[in-house]
Formats: structure tokens, C-alpha cells, sequence
């Protein structure tokens, strides 16, 4: 029976700290609420603008966690060197503009092919599984391979969009499913995130190809009502995890 990890991003528990500038809720805290009640892993996108995650919570996760970290960061200079400094064990290399609420959309590959090949590679060397956050196209997956990546996180926004507004679409669904079963078969590990609720995980995580969902706003915000725990039971129990 196929088993999909649950990887638990904890920005938003930062976002909601630094409102006030206080030391409360600790990222760190929750984050380790979350180990114990079964995350695969943990989430942090440390933003060169620093609006959520900062250097010491990355710091702090790295070590007191025992299950994996999993940082995503922008294709910098900057940012690569803090990853080497730190070493998580993972790290998803995503898209960054500074006005946007959050991510809006996958890499663009071609425009940063040559920086992100040589990120790859440095990456890599640490020991660390690369992950490219890429829209779901035959051609990204295909590019994502050439350059070295262990992983593709496919950004399922406007997927999870339409489930949000009951406008299921079996033809986004199939595309979504055709371009993880590419990408498994040219040897990619693939993940799945963005949006993510109760109701789109479920019909993602019957994509037998997609192996890890990375589920972060959601989470946080239906903590407020049902906690942590229960949460991330529930989303265990939702994926078969």
C-alpha cells in the first residue's frame, strides 16, 4: 500500500510572531509539536526578505529536530551559502518576488538555468536532496532532470484553486498525474505542494507518483480551531500517510 509523507511548513507560526515582534508562538516549538504527532518533516522557506522564518529559527530547527528540515530558498548566492552553512537535510529551491503574498508559481527554469545547474551541484556535494519547485510541464520536469535535481515539487495552486471553489477539473487532474508519472519515470523523486487543503490532498495523494505533500497555511490555520495534533492526524489519515 502506498504510503505519502506529510512534510508540515511552520512559516506562517513566524508570520504571526513577528506581527507583534514578540519570541511567541516559537516556530521551534510547534515544529517539534509536529514531529511528535507524525510529520515526516519539516518546512521552512527562509525569504531573503526574512517577513517570516529568520537565520536562528533555522539555526534552532537544525538542531533540536530529528526529522528532516527541509529548507526552501531562493537560487542566491546568499542564500546558498547559508544552506551549506547549516545543512539541511533537504532543500527545495524556489521562486521569489518580493511584493507577492507568497509564492505565485513554479521556476522559471530556463532564465536561471545556469545559476540554478551550479547550486544544484554545490548542493549536492553537501549531501543535501535537492528539490526544484516547477510548474507541472513535461518540459520543466525534462530541464529539472538535466540539471541535476533529486526531486520536483509540483506547484498544485491553481488545482487546489479550482477544488476550493467546487470546480473540480478532471483535466488539470489528469495533467497533474501525467507529468508526476513522467517525472517518476526519467528517475525523479516527486512531491506536491501549494494550497493544499483537507479535500485537494486528498485527490492528490491518489497520484500513486507523488510521494511527499508539503502542507504549511492550511495547517497553521486550522490549528486555531481543532490544534496541531488533530490537524495533522487528520491529514495523515486524509493521504494514507
Amino acid at each position: 500500500m502506498k504510503k505519502t509523507r506529510l512534510g508540515v511548513n511552520i512559516d506562517h507560526v513566524a508570520t504571526v510572531r513577528n506581527a507583534r515582534g514578540e519570541k511567541y508562538p516559537d516556530p521551534l516549538a510547534l515544529a517539534l509539536l509536529a514531529e511528535k504527532s507524525g510529520a515526516h518533516s519539516i518546512t521552512i522557506h527562509l525569504r531573503e526578505d526574512r517577513r517570516h522564518i529568520r537565520d536562528y529559527d533555522l539555526k534552532n530547527l537544525k538542531k533540536k529536530l530529528k526529522i528532516p528540515l527541509n529548507l526552501e530558498m531562493a537560487p542566491t548566492k546568499s542564500m546558498l551559502k547559508i544552506a551549506i552553512k547549516y545543512k539541511p537535510q533537504f532543500v527545495c529551491i524556489v521562486p521569489e518576488k518580493r511584493m507577492e503574498i507568497t509564492t505565485e508559481g513554479g521556476l522559471n527554469l530556463k532564465r536561471d538555468i545556469n545559476s540554478l545547474k551550479n547550486i544544484i551541484s554545490k548542493l549536492k556535494k553537501q549531501k543535501i536532496r535537492v528539490s526544484l519547485f516547477i510548474e507541472p510541464k513535461i518540459s520543466d520536469i525534462k530541464l529539472s532532470r538535466r540539471l541535476g535535481a533529486d526531486c520536483v515539487e509540483l506547484h498544485v495552486g491553481k488545482f487546489c484553486r479550482m477544488i476550493n471553489n467546487n470546480k473540480y477539473s478532471k483535466l488539470t487532474f489528469l495533467k497533474l498525474k501525467k507529468t508526476a508519472f513522467f517525472a517518476k519515470k526519467i528517475g525523479l523523486e516527486v512531491h506536491a505542494g501549494h494550497g493544499l487543503t483537507y479535500k485537494s490532498a486528498q485527490l492528490i495523494s491518489k497520484i500513486y507518483c507523488i510521494s511527499e505533500l508539503n502542507i504549511g497555511h492550511f495547517i497553521v490555520a486550522e490549528s486555531l480551531f481543532i490544534g496541531l495534533p488533530n490537524s495533522i492526524k487528520k491529514f495523515k489519515k486524509i493521504i494514507g500517510s
